[in-house]
């Protein structure tokens, strides 16, 4: 069995002739393998979807990490249809505001308050803003080849960017504390803030756990220099620990940032801090029209409600293990080594000692010919919703995918 995706690419080529890019930003099959993938879906369940071709996949993607519980999960959407029909977009805010924030403030550790947006930039430069506001100081420390959304100062886009927008931005390597004390130094008394990932998870590259000094050390260093320490856990936020990612590690972070699975594919945010931070958030002035919606906040009540139920994190992290351990017996199979980073339910896997991607790509693109959605590049999620059949399938697929690698490249 290999799919084709002819109406794909018919769809893909009206796409281009209105659309910039014809499908912008990550969701773009062109930085995967053109043609191994499909570009259009029709319909979502669970832990599969279907295409416009009417092909059915297995996706470890889960939409870049939102669908925790699964595609259409029926508990969140429901809550999200019947709060729909009560209003949505309101010229003041509704209930579900004040119960949604109760429900953050007793779940994630560090959050004494949470204030509400749409996708995970809003948060990060809301955090960007409070740190600047509460220390009045400029110069903001991130991690090279970290990711925090497109705005400027965040440094993705190349395009319509001028120095000034990233003047009081600092570099250093993701886990290196030496190189941030000598940050610090460099820029004595001007770093208002800091914003890393609970764990470095760059694409095209593996994933780097921290050590287990390195949180507490950070959080020692920004104490003693005044500096507002901030954990960006839009992507690993609900999968690692829902009390937060910086309670999985062993810190309360000053500020924290939240979105992807928090409503199950439902879009909101949201920004949590100490109380420390409150006097200056409440000064700040955040706004967006459609940052109080109603339906929105209620799935994201249903989401958190089902991921308490289950203990969501420990169901991924299981299903993660499962998965990675039988590929790496599979590919052992075939004389292949693996090279599998980062936290189970957000796994990374490349070839070992591979540079160019070349048999990741291989080994992706012919899974997601036979129905598995793997990427060459990116880390996968893993969801609630995928099963021990889903696995052993997955797992079926890629002992003949990694047969195709070893025919090509040797084992």
């Amino acid at each position: 069995m290999s799919y084709t995706f002819e109406k794909s690419l018919e769809l893909f080529e009206r796409a281009a002739r209105v659309i910039p890019q014809g499908i912008p930003g990550h969701l773009t099959p062109v930085i995967t393998v053109p043609g191994s993938y499909p570009y259009f879906v029709a319909r979502a369940k669970g832990p599969r979807f279907w295409d416009v071709d009417g092909n059915e996949f297995i996706d470890y993607m889960c939409a870049y990490g939102p669908m925790i519980l699964g595609y259409a999960n029926e508990k969140v959407d429901e809550a999200y249809r019947r709060q729909a029909e009560s209003g949505a977009c309101t010229t003041i805010a509704t209930d579900l505001s004040v119960e949604l924030a109760e429900t953050v403030t007793k779940t994630i550790d560090c959050a004494d308050w949470v204030m509400f947006a749409k996708n995970g930039a809003d948060a990060t430069s809301m955090a960007v803003t409070l740190a600047r506001g509460y220390t009045r100081r400029d110069k903001i420390v991130l991690a090279e080849e970290g990711y925090h959304g497109t705005q400027p100062w965040a440094g993705t886009n190349s395009v319509g960017i001028t120095q000034r927008d990233r003047a009081d931005i600092v570099m250093v390597p993701w886990g290196d504390l030496d190189a941030f004390q000598a940050a610090i130094a460099r820029h004595k008394g001007q770093v208002a803030g800091v914003m890393f990932t609970p764990y470095h998870h760059p694409v095209f590259a593996d994933q780097k756990l921290p050590a287990p000094s390195f949180w507490p050390e950070m959080r020692r260093i920004c104490d003693e220099h005044g500096i507002v320490l901030i954990i960006d856990d839009v992507r690993a936020g609900w999968r690692l620990d829902l009390k937060g990612s910086g309670h999985f590690f062993g810190i309360r972070p000053d500020l924290a940032c939240y979105s992807k699975a928090m409503a199950n594919g439902y879009a909101i945010s949201a920004l949590v801090g100490t109380e420390r931070m409150r006097i200056t958030a409440s000064k700040a002035y955040f706004a967006g029209s459609f940052w109080c919606n109603a339906p929105e906040m209620a799935a994201a009540m249903a989401c958190i409600g089902e991921m308490k139920a289950m203990d969501a994190p420990k169901v991924v992290r299981d299903l993660g293990e499962k998965l990675m351990k039988g590929l790496a017996e599979r590919a052992g199979a075939h004389g292949l080594q693996l090279s599998i980073t980062g936290p189970p339910a957000i796994p990374f896997m490349k070839f070992a000692n591979e540079t160019n991607f070349l048999r990741s790509q291989l080994f992706c693109g012919e899974c997601a010919r036979r129905g598995v959605f793997f990427h060459p590049h990116h880390n996968w999620f893993l969801s609630a919703a995928h099963t021990e059949r889903d696995i052993a399938q997955s797992l079926d697929v890629a002992d003949e995918c990694f047969g195709i690698v070893e025919e090509r490249f040797g084992g």
